[in-house]
């Protein structure tokens, strides 16, 4: 049972935003007494409108699906450094050190993850630095982006040029040894103001939390806008992102069903990483959006992207070899070092009426083109074994060149996509959207040849149909159905044929105001890859099923919160594996919460407090469900200070992260992702140690 002081406040605050007290409510023409929160210096922390897929940018509130956003407001105050930092404010969402999932289904290397709508890589990291926002759709989104997995859609959307002139230099700290600058600056110029850019620049580095590692983020972007004309504009990016990293901990295995994972050791102690390793990660992107507005009811929008995610990974993987702590340390275990996308989308918006009711269409294209490739000579290497209580630094060890590679794997994705909203009247609305796709795989060997088991050739249907009703113009309730295409799992040599995801939805969704609420009852299934006896096949099914609770914006003119609680219940069914038959999923927490609270000092102009509570549950450490690796709470706490620094506007930051420096598993994953291979065992993280940041934000 979950009983923990945080999770009960949580609960305890959104029941009570549920019901509505007066000073939130809003009906047609009535004046709420909070607005005066609008340039009182209290952060929004509430979003009001997104783009969902290919569907036109519309209100939050009428949208049919969860949909959370982390502005960058947030983003800035938190002195977050990359997208997997901001995940936790989101409860549904884990994704810390592995690819993102929401309700407890972990996204595919390509298929979920995107940048202005267009698919990239998820295994390469991403600073928050050239981002205005994230964007996640928990669950199924198959019928509005194409085949993924059913972990939900993580959306990444760039910073544009500002409509006034912007000039912004950032200095941080970061214990121990990290010190950072950064620059954000934007114009426009030309007849109409009809050209804009925007440039961001990082330059990051220093020792990290373990004495002796290193942790460097070098990042340079341009976005250049052009108003071709009054209705039409063109959006361009290019940005060069280089990540590196040494000495950190590296990932924790279990040697074999009989090893379970212990209390969590100290993450700043040197020897559960090596100096020598760790991350060299070189991402670069590009893209452009072309944008035109045919009337006030039509529009098109027409992109493509290019990335390639060129990494050098020897993060060590320390085998647990028994309940003891005796653990064996290999390096250079990852099998692709280079991944090369490009992806593209097309999509016309309009809106017709006939009679009574309005139809806001939907006809999209979007797809992708991933090569993967691998070294020429890659394998594991052992460095030695020792022990949790003795861990040991090992020298470094002749490594592969992983430059020398060839192309070992190609997906081809595409999918068409056509939809309608139905708007009956002011209360009642309907829409159905279908997309046919293809998918198509191939391997090669390092000599060239195709390698038939790898071979991988098919298409088929996904639909989404969804039913709003609004008891008011603030209120949507809604309910969902969406069957989902989703490419097989693969284990060895064995691929399996496209999985058919399932997932229904009933949600409510309130805007009062200055402060947005929703809440979410989910259920999802899907076909669960098994190995019985060696062979791996689609036995069984995985349902996983819960309830969303989220609440963000200014409860008063002080006060502003952002967060929510989640509860998960993920099986599995029909395994044919008596010990795993009806138990819950390796890994997956079933109560998560976060909530943070932002507290402006009236007193004192300028000056604000915050505090952010985060706590999982415990987790199962092994398919059969036979013990739990603890849960944990965290707390981050913070401060800011704005005013004035020779007539230029500045901020001052503190942020103290897990405050009690809590020593925890940040996650526990199963060996194989989507499916149990038969190894049986699992992974594992640590989460960070106690840090403290800060920074000075300079407008000039």
């Amino acid at each position: 049972m979950f009983t923990q002081p945080v999770a009960r406040m949580v609960a305890v605050l959104i029941a009570s935003l549920f019901t509505a007290p007066a000073s939130f409510a809003q009906e047609a023409g009535q004046t709420l007494d909070t607005v005066l929160v609008t340039g009182s210096g209290t952060p929004a922390y509430k979003t009001d409108t997104a783009a969902v897929g290919p569907l036109a940018s519309k209100p939050l509130v009428n949208t049919p699906y969860a949909v959370s956003v982390v502005p960058n407001e947030l983003l800035e105050n938190q002195q977050l450094k990359s997208v997997r930092e901001a995940f936790r404010y989101l409860p549904s969402v884990q994704g810390e050190n592995i690819r993102p999932q929401t309700r407890g289904l972990q996204a595919g290397v390509v298929q979920n993850t995107r940048i202005d709508g267009m698919n990239i890589a998820a295994t390469t990291d991403y600073p928050i630095e050239q981002f205005d926002r994230i964007e996640v759709l928990n669950g199924l989104a198959g019928a509005l982006y194409g085949p993924s997995n059913p972990a939900g859609t993580f959306n990444y959307v760039l910073k544009r040029p500002t409509a006034t002139p912007l000039h912004r230099l950032s200095l941080g700290y970061t214990s121990k040894g990290q010190r950072s600058l950064t620059a954000d600056l934007s114009d426009r110029f030309g007849e109409g103001q009809r050209y804009g850019y925007r440039i961001n620049l990082l330059d990051e580095g220093g020792e990290s939390y373990v004495k002796g590692s290193d942790l460097d983020r070098r990042f340079a972007s341009l976005a250049f806008d052009v108003n071709l004309t009054r209705d039409t504009s063109l959006e361009t990016n290019i940005s060069r992102y280089r990540y590196t990293s040494e000495g950190l901990p590296g990932i924790f295995a279990l040697a074999s069903t009989a090893v379970r994972f212990p209390d969590a050791p100290d993450p700043s102690r040197p020897g559960y990483g090596q100096q020598f390793a760790g991350d060299d990660n070189l991402t670069k992107t590009y893209s452009a959006r072309l944008k035109h507005r045919f009337n006030d009811d039509w529009s098109l929008t027409a992109g493509i992207l290019k990335q390639t995610s060129d990494r050098v990974s020897t993060v060590p993987t320390n085998t647990l070899n028994n309940n003891a702590g005796s653990y064996t340390v290999r390096v250079v275990n990852t099998t692709f070092t280079l991944d090369d996308v490009v992806s593209h989308i097309i999509a016309l918006n309009g809106r017709v009426k006939t009679g009574d009711v309005t139809h806001d269409l939907v006809a999209s294209a979007t797809g992708f083109n991933w090569d993967r490739s691998r070294p020429y000579a890659i394998a594991p290497i052992t460095l030695g074994t020792t022990s949790l209580a003795n861990p040991a630094l090992y020298p470094a060890p002749v490594l592969p060149d992983f430059k020398s590679r060839y192309v070992a794997q190609t997906v081809r994705q595409e999918s068409l996509t056509v939809g309608d909203t139905a708007t009956f009247n002011e209360q009642w609305a309907a829409g159905l959207f279908i997309s046919q796709s293809w998918i198509r795989q191939h391997g090669w060997t390092a000599a060239g040849a195709p390698i038939a088991a790898s071979e991988y050739d098919d298409d088929g249907l996904s639909a989404n149909a969804t039913l709003s009703y609004k008891p008011r113009k603030n209120m949507t309730v809604y309910g969902s159905y969406a069957d989902s295409l989703q490419q097989g799992e693969a284990s060895g040599t064995t691929i399996l044929a496209p999985y058919r995801s399932k997932q229904w939805e009933l949600g409510y969704k309130a805007d009062l105001g200055p402060v947005g609420v929703g809440a979410a009852l989910f259920r999802v299934e899907r076909p669960y890859a098994y190995d019985v006896g060696g062979v791996f096949a689609t036995r069984g099914k995985q349902r996983n099923q819960g309830v969303e609770l989220t609440v963000n914006g200014a409860l008063s003119r002080d006060l502003t919160v952002y967060g929510g609680l989640t509860y998960l219940d993920p099986t599995l069914h029909n395994t044919g594996n008596a010990s795993t038959e009806g138990k819950q999923i390796m890994g997956l927490p079933q109560w998560m919460a976060s909530m943070l609270f932002d507290y402006r000092i009236a007193a004192v102009p300028g000056l604000a407090f915050n505090l952010n509570l985060q706590e999982l549950d415990g987790r199962y450490g092994d398919h059969a469900n036979t013990y739990k690796v603890p849960g944990y709470t965290l707390a981050d706490a913070g401060a800011r200070y704005s005013s004035r620094l020779w007539r230029h506007p500045v901020t001052w930051r503190l942020t103290v992260s897990n405050l009690t420096n809590k020593q925890y598993w940040a996650n526990i994953t199963p060996a194989g992702q989507n499916g149990y291979t038969g190894g049986g065992a699992g992974n594992a993280t640590l989460g960070t140690p106690r840090l403290v940041r800060l920074s000075m934000q300079v407008d000039f």
